[in-house]
């Protein structure tokens, strides 16, 4: 059954990242800024992250397996309309109907993992899940490169929306809802379960988690969803199928990094420690690339930045760790709303300081490494120094 859940996870993965491998036909077809570029990327992580409050009610009230049935067509015919759009207007739509669909994708496995694993293998069966959805990322390295450079980028998205039917109907037929510890909870109202996520999000150490689920995984996928493809050909003069090898590379990287740290997880005496210590090597990489520019760096460093990404499931195991059991899906809900409108702030950001970089006589991808840098040091910053969860939840 998390096998087939994931399948929805890989087409999201493989949709979010699309971009990067689309983003210089389209510019050369419809002449877009850096600026709409970054609102294109963006826009699917926008909807998708502002969507995870009602999934998590949709998944506490209904369960996995309704609410991802019920949502993922929703990305199917978003897909349809980015792949038949005549204007950048309806290609924006597109992207924000797929981010609908997509959003109970991870969250659903998330909150299954939750449930009906033992609490000390969450680190690990996560790992595990989000390798396996990274195979959604390659299909946006060489291989839907080849596809759009023999054909065009609206064949992308098709073929991505038929394969996503697949998925839906693998989900339908393989996934039921099993019984939870401990027997059923009685339903809840959708109010009483608004008045949880208040006061889930009103408990001290929420803040500094979210602050930090903001920039950690944003700075990966703006890197491999957006300015990977633009910063190749604008560096290195790569083609379209040249960029493709370096963001399969990357993506195979980011296939063992969530295993690899699942495995690694110190604990929770130590964990936090460690999403400190791997979120600033983080920014020194990113820091790295805006002073860097070489044939070594362009090319090796995003792969070394997709091995590390992995870390990020310790902030799962972590976010698992800081509340108790009843508040599991609610507060995952909230740091996937936060890792995702992490997201689409930074794509958004990093195109308007693209934009803006050459008035102040800054390569554009200098200015923009550097100001994703900076976003890390800061959430890296706000989750040391704001309170921590207590004893009682650890």
């Amino acid at each position: 059954m998390l096998l087939a859940l994931a399948s929805a996870f890989s087409l999201s993965q493989a949709w979010r990242t699309l971009p990067a491998i689309m983003a210089v036909p389209l510019q050369s077809e419809w002449q877009l800024s850096p600026r709409q570029l970054g609102l294109f990327a963006g826009a699917f992580h926008f909807a998708f992250a502002l969507m995870q409050f009602a999934m998590g009610i949709g998944i506490d009230l209904h369960g996995v397996r309704r609410t991802v049935l019920t949502a993922f067509p929703i990305a199917i015919a978003g897909s349809a309309l980015a792949a038949t759009a005549g204007s950048y207007e309806l290609l924006l739509a597109g992207q924000v109907l797929i981010g609908i669909g997509c959003a109970p994708a991870f969250l659903g496995c998330t909150v299954f993992i939750a449930r009906h694993f033992p609490a000390q293998r969450f680190a690990a069966v996560s790992g595990l899940t989000l390798g396996l959805g990274g195979i959604g990322m390659l299909a946006t390295g060489t291989p839907l490169a080849l596809l759009i450079a023999a054909t065009s980028w609206r064949v992308a998205f098709g073929v991505l929306g038929g394969v996503a039917a697949f998925a839906w109907l693998l989900i339908f037929w393989r996934v039921h809802e099993p019984a939870q510890p401990g027997g059923k909870a009685p339903p809840e109202s959708v109010r009483e379960a608004l008045g949880k996520f208040a006061s889930l999000v009103a408990l001290p150490h929420t803040l500094g988690i979210v602050l930090l689920a903001g920039v950690g995984y944003a700075a990966f996928i703006s890197l491999r969803g957006l300015w990977l493809g633009p910063m190749l050909a604008g560096r290195e003069g790569f083609s379209l199928v040249q960029s493709g090898h370096v963001a399969l590379a990357m993506s195979v990287a980011s296939l063992f990094g969530p295993p690899l740290f699942g495995r690694l997880d110190p604990g929770p005496l130590r964990r936090r420690r460690w999403i400190v210590g791997f979120t600033l090597i983080a920014a020194t990489l990113f820091a790295a690339f805006a002073v860097i520019d070489n044939l070594l760096m362009n090319v090796a460093g995003p792969v070394v930045i997709g091995l590390m990404s992995g870390y990020l499931v310790l902030q799962y195991a972590d976010v698992r760790g800081a509340y108790p059991a009843e508040m599991t899906g609610r507060a995952m809900a909230v740091f996937t709303m936060a890792m995702f409108l992490g997201v689409a702030l930074m794509q958004w950001f990093t195109g308007v300081v693209a934009s803006a970089a050459s008035g102040w006589g800054i390569e554009p991808f200098a200015a923009v490494f550097a100001s994703m840098s900076a976003l890390l040091l800061a959430g890296a910053t706000a989750y040391v120094r704001l309170p921590g969860p207590g004893s009682a939840t650890r």
